[in-house]
């Protein structure tokens, strides 16, 4: 396990040079971007629009907002029949289904069943009548999925499954393939919280931000090279009613928004990882789960509490 030493910074330093390229788009329904060291401008350029082309399609086949994506064929199709999907699609519902065995529950894409009655936008949430008639659907378990076929259908009738606690971390780990087939040596590839590092700045280290969830400066900077990290926060989508915070991270289990913390903050070997873990340590709060990052190798955490008390796993060096 890699000890990080955290420094308390609030200004990412920054290293300019002629060889060192950017790109940035929105899709996903945030911010993403790619950068990399590479001698050849034309060459840098070809690599990083392949890199987001590819977000761009991981978009197009698996937001819950487009209705002609793969994502919602299955959301409006499989609470009837089995429905055949691609093998990358197979594979993250898969993996996503793992996460939920290893959380007990804590991690579970189908909490869109009851997620799709938030608005975040125009300060929207059910009343408790609606949210319980949607709650029983909330199971990972009637997620069924039959490798042999290579199909996915519903348990109960009106399940919704949403990818947006995994789907980001897979986007960015294709990126990063795209970036090795080319023989990138020092980049990074990001969406919304979600970044992934390949090698370091060229003899310094990545100087990577984890945001104060409560304002506007860094609470903590991580020196870093060759690791995914993410943060899930109750500052992305949100409103407050009555002194209440509602976010888009809910519990499965109560249909509500998670509240024992403010932000996590994973560091793993890829993205996929980080990105479910970020959500699921999340849901589970700071004892269960510190607990579980502990037991997992290659995996350390950050977590800001709802007193905003910062908690660190076992492998993570604490400031003084």
């Amino acid at each position: 396990m890699r000890i990080f030493c955290l420094l308390l910074l609030s200004v990412v330093s920054t290293f300019v040079s002629a060889n060192w390229h950017q790109q940035y788009a929105e899709t996903m329904g945030t911010r993403v971007g790619v950068e990399l060291w590479h001698e050849d401008e034309a060459k840098a350029q070809q690599v990083m629009a392949e890199v987001l082309a590819e977000m761009v399609r991981i978009n197009e086949q698996m937001s819950p907002y487009i209705n002609s994506s793969e994502l919602s064929q299955v959301n409006n199709k499989a609470s009837d029949e089995a429905v055949v999907i691609s093998a990358e699609l197979f594979a993250l519902l898969s993996k996503s289904n793992r996460f939920a065995v290893l959380s007990d529950g804590a991690f579970d894409i189908s909490f869109a069943s009851v997620g799709y009655q938030y608005d975040y936008r125009d300060s929207k949430r059910p009343d408790a009548e609606a949210l319980n008639a949607d709650l029983y659907r909330v199971d990972y378990r009637q997620i069924l999925l039959d490798a042999e076929q290579s199909t996915v259908k519903f348990g109960r009738q009106k399940m919704r499954i949403d990818l947006g606690g995994i789907a980001k971390g897979h986007a960015v780990d294709l990126g990063i393939a795209v970036l090795k087939k080319h023989g990138i040596k020092h980049g990074l590839v990001n969406a919304g919280g979600d970044t992934r590092l390949i090698g370091d700045r060229r003899g310094r280290p990545w100087m990577v931000g984890v945001k104060d969830p409560r304002g506007d400066r860094q609470a903590v900077m991580l020196p870093l090279s060759d690791v995914a990290i993410s943060t899930s926060g109750d500052y992305e989508r949100y409103f407050e009613e009555d002194g209440v915070r509602y976010h888009h991270i809910i519990n499965p289990r109560t249909g509500d928004s998670a509240r024992e913390v403010q932000s996590v903050t994973i560091l793993a070997p890829d993205s996929t990882t980080a990105d479910a873990l970020s959500t699921t340590v999340f849901v589970l709060g700071v004892s269960r789960g510190l607990a579980l990052v502990d037991e997992l190798s290659d995996v350390d955490a950050i977590i800001i509490d709802a007193e905003r008390k910062m908690h660190y796993s076992s492998g993570l060096g604490a400031p003084d």
